[in-house]
């Protein structure tokens, strides 16, 4: 099913030019998915399987949190077809997530089987599985704002792919932030748009101008796009990074601006 180059175009294109950039976008996708194919071999292939591997896991998880608590709430429904569309996925795609989504509210389902077998394909991948917790933790925020049934389950996860409760207390905070800037009518007052960049880039006011850009680096680099598709993160899974990038960007200039002024 050729649909990589119109996912990826209209993505970009949409970001850069709205919907007439997406228009054009597509056209340029739609143009590299009707070349001529070779058959992957060496690290692409192995990437294609960990794209593979992370869709699947990443959907089935979100079935298995929103099942904590003994049912799946329209709302946690309505959460999981949202992550789908922000994603950009085609048909295909959504009826693929759809279906592992129901394998992973199953009482049979191997968490950490699925778990276990994420980990060792990105051993040396770590950043695909704080993206991966990321999404999982997003998706969780928008079906039950992570009911303590929920919270657990998420735990679980965490542990298994050896990452801190900190580590994921920094995600949720984040993404908290995130979706009270889309919430708000107005801006925030001055003070807390500051605290909130901080949280953004994981650092205390306090520290200095060569740890604020440290930290920003440190931050940028585990979420950058590029990298992460090269390290295999499946291209219908890139709007999510590239959303977490430009909140970095925009955290990062806002504290440089604030402390030139100041």
């Amino acid at each position: 099913m050729k649909w990589t180059g119109k996912v990826v175009g209209g993505s970009l294109g949409f970001l850069v030019g709205g919907p007439f950039g997406a228009a054009i976008g597509l056209l340029l996708g739609h143009q590299f998915d009707e070349q001529p194919r070779r058959i992957p071999s060496g690290p692409g292939l192995e990437n294609a399987a960990i794209s593979d591997r992370f869709f699947r896991t990443a959907f089935q998880m979100m079935g298995h949190v929103a099942k904590a608590d003994g049912r799946v709430s329209e709302r946690e429904i309505e959460a999981a077809r949202a992550v789908m569309s922000e994603l950009r996925l085609n048909p295909a795609q959504v009826q693929a997530a759809i279906a592992h989504f129901t394998d992973g509210k199953q009482s049979t389902f191997a968490v950490e089987t699925a778990l276990d077998a994420l980990r060792e394909a990105c051993s040396d991948r770590p950043d695909l599985l704080r993206i991966f917790l990321e999404i999982q933790v997003r998706a969780a925020l928008a079906g039950n704002d992570i009911s303590p049934p929920a919270r657990r389950r998420l735990q679980h996860v965490a542990s298994l792919l050896e990452i801190s409760t900190f580590e994921m207390a920094h995600m949720e905070a984040v993404l908290r932030i995130r979706r009270g800037a889309y919430a708000r009518a107005s801006q925030p007052p001055r003070s807390t748009q500051l605290d909130e960049a901080y949280s953004v880039l994981g650092v205390a006011a306090s520290v200095t101008d060569d740890e604020l850009a440290k930290a920003y680096r440190r931050q940028l680099s585990r979420h950058h796009p590029d990298k992460l598709k090269a390290n295999g993160l499946p291209e219908s899974m890139l709007e999510h990074a590239k959303q977490r990038t430009q909140q970095i960007i925009e955290a990062y200039e806002l504290l440089r601006e604030s402390r030139t002024r100041s």
